[in-house]
């Protein structure tokens, strides 16, 4: 399946800004931002790189969000044998990496810290696919960037393809939709998993950071199921029965299309999104009001005052709080304007999300 077959737009999220005549600016500062962040790590971490290790940031950071509150999720990811050094050098890493933060990373230890890549790939499903497990898996795929050398990032990425596309029979044979279900569901197990964490952390603290909590679910949280869903869909989208049909036929399949998807998941959760509606001319509005209320989602985050204001709101405050209410009105346009997306009756959107993002 080659590039020439499956074109994509280098730089989706500034070609639909042009055609859309918009200017997020927002997005494109944040985007720089994230840029020499990782820039800057990568010079600094470069002693550290081997071909069994990576060191891989997820977050606002490899979403290219980046603000200057932001904090840095990385995790050292280990495709090899264990090492004892290993425990000194993610602290090592950590120190490093703490001065290109704004804070440091949340308390649930699910960053910060060493990954094997048996759990991710191997405990899919099932008591031992803890929250964390999932969080780590769907996040590598989702929103990850490596910092220095790829060889084990790439690696491990493949294998998790491998899994979900390997053992998804409906998938090869079974549907008149090319969408992996087996990928597509735990997507939405993980969104789940998210919105009632949300509830869990509200009452393990008190209520502490509450808003920001509340409207990142409502925005960013949020984001990354929507491009994990319509990642699954592109398959369908990008290949013609025929097509798949040939593909399918192949004795190298598997790889192909682990091929496909690896590409599909270099793009950034926004750039997924913008790449769908630029395919949907008719949906201007739609797209307008997705990534308008983002660039603005992204400029209260940029905004200290703003965000101090958000991380430290009560849930009392919050009805009269003229910030929080903003943020809300955004997130009302953002979810607007996926409904539009998700439910488009021009396109197989709809048929498709009845199918896979409904029953």
């Amino acid at each position: 399946m080659s590039e020439s077959e499956n074109p994509m737009p280098d730089n989706t999220i500034e070609a639909l800004e042009q055609r859309l005549g918009a200017n997020w600016a927002h997005l494109r500062l944040a985007r720089e931002r994230a840029t020499s962040t990782k820039a800057e790590l990568r010079h600094a971490l470069r002693k550290f790189d081997s071909s069994d290790t990576v060191i891989v940031v997820s977050g606002s950071l490899a979403r290219d969000e980046f603000t200057p509150g932001s904090d840095i999720d990385w995790t050292l990811l280990i495709d090899g044998f264990a090492d004892p050094q290993h425990y000194d050098l993610t602290a090592k890493i950590n120190t490093i990496v703490n001065k290109s933060a704004a804070k440091s990373t949340g308390a649930e230890g699910t960053f910060s810290t060493m990954v094997f890549s048996h759990n991710l790939i191997h405990e899919i499903g099932g008591e031992d696919d803890t929250n964390r497990n999932t969080t780590r898996r769907l996040l590598l795929l989702l929103e990850s960037a490596a910092v220095g050398r790829e060889d084990a990032y790439h690696r491990v990425l493949r294998n998790i393809l491998n899994r979900y596309l390997l053992e998804d029979r409906g998938f090869w044979k079974g549907s008149q939709f090319r969408v992996p279900r087996f990928l597509q569901n735990d997507f939405a197990r993980y969104w789940r998993t998210m919105a009632v964490d949300f509830a869990y952390k509200l009452r393990k603290r008190s209520g502490q950071g509450w808003a920001i909590r509340n409207i990142k679910l409502r925005m960013s949280r949020k984001l990354i199921y929507v491009s994990g869903l319509l990642a699954c869909y592109r398959c369908h989208f990008d290949h013609t029965p025929e097509q798949w049909k040939k593909i399918v036929g192949s004795p190298d399949r598997l790889e192909q299309v682990v091929d496909y998807y690896s590409h599909v998941f270099k793009q950034t959760p926004l750039e997924i999104i913008a790449g769908m509606l630029l395919r949907l001319p008719h949906l201007h509005a739609a797209a307008g009001q997705i990534l308008g209320s983002y660039d603005e989602f992204l400029g209260i985050l940029a905004d200290d005052e703003k965000r101090n204001r958000l991380e430290s709101l009560t849930e009392d405050e919050a009805e009269t709080d003229e910030v929080y209410q903003t943020a809300r009105r955004f997130s009302h346009a953002f979810r607007d304007g996926l409904l539009g997306l998700f439910f488009d009756s021009k396109s197989e959107m709809e048929t498709l999300t009845k199918n896979y993002g409904v029953f």
